[in-house]
């Protein structure tokens, strides 16, 4: 009978032990996965605000090529021109390294369009066609500037034919200043935005490593290298940076959805490359500062002795 009674007492604090031992791993297990989770979600938002820094840059020199490639210069033939001198010149013009695309406007063309513009047709009270063979010439946007146009104007105007070469200089002048000044402005938020998502995306993973800083002790203890110690935080760190870039990216994917359906034409500033490289550098950025920020942090405490971290 008493040998029945030590054997139920036995049993009942080995399994009440081991239920404790099983206690400690699935909170363990729940803290350990809940600090991933929240540092997957709080690198995802800094990543999404570098991903819009980024979105924002390159749709800003898109739209600012495209703004330059939508500036015309205008030629005005001589009156004596034909019409087969015309198209022979605006020929050899459009070939120009520094033309984008050129658009002939004849003489004909010009009085029909005047004519519906007036109301009325010039031609009938002035005996004649008033109007003169014209081209309207698209530079390429690396030419749109007051440096390439003295010399473009000067070569357009020593063709024979051309009579006159307007284009708007004051208008040219402002969008450049301004394509400048909005460069500017992104590059400094960028080098900003990026010392202080390094630093946020730094404290993070320093919490999540302070956590295991005994275990790491331990490791030190029984003589493990440091690089040996290192590998599994730093996978850990990948996969995390991986899986808050991915985030970021669909975060950011649907907020350009939602642009798109908003306005279409946002299109015509932003390309596929753009999208490409938007989510490329948003996954790079993710898994890079997230690893460097974890080698860091274990190196920190990988340096300290025992006795300090307990004084943490």
């Amino acid at each position: 009978m008493q040998m029945r009674r030590i054997f139920y007492y036995f049993t009942e604090n080995v399994s009440t032990e081991q239920q404790m031992k099983r206690k400690k791993k699935s909170s363990g297990g729940r803290r350990v996965g809940l600090q991933v989770v929240t540092l997957c979600i709080s690198t995802g938002l800094v990543l999404i605000l570098l991903g819009l820094v980024v979105f924002t840059g390159l749709t800003a020199h898109n739209l600012s090529k495209y703004v330059k490639e939508n500036l015309t210069v205008t030629i005005m033939f001589a009156g004596n021109t034909s019409d087969q001198q015309a198209k022979v010149a605006c020929y050899k013009i459009r070939n120009k390294r520094y033309v984008n695309h050129l658009e002939f406007i004849s003489r004909t063309q010009a009085l029909k369009e005047q004519t519906e513009a007036l109301g009325t047709d010039p031609s009938e009270f002035l005996g004649e066609n008033p109007f003169t063979h014209s081209a309207e010439v698209y530079l390429k946007a690396d030419c749109a500037n007051a440096d390439s146009l003295k010399w473009i104007i000067k070569e357009l105007k020593a063709n024979k034919q051309v009579e006159e070469v307007t284009y708007q200089q004051d208008l040219m002048d402002s969008v450049n200043n301004n394509i400048r000044k909005i460069m500017f402005i992104l590059i400094a938020l960028a080098v900003l935005l990026t010392f202080v998502s390094f630093t946020l995306i730094n404290n993070t993973v320093r919490l999540s490593v302070f956590a295991r800083r005994f275990a790491i002790n331990t490791m030190k203890l029984v003589g493990a290298s440091w690089s040996f110690i290192r590998a599994p935080f730093i996978k850990m760190g990948v996969v995390e940076g991986f899986l808050a870039a991915i985030l970021a990216d669909v975060v950011l994917a649907g907020c350009f959805m939602g642009l798109y359906n908003y306005e279409p034409d946002i299109m015509n500033v932003v390309t596929i490359e753009t999208l490409v490289i938007t989510a490329v550098s948003v996954l790079l950025f993710g898994i890079l500062i997230t690893t460097c920020c974890v080698y860091f942090s274990v190196n920190r405490f990988l340096r300290m002795k025992a006795n300090d971290l307990y004084k943490l």
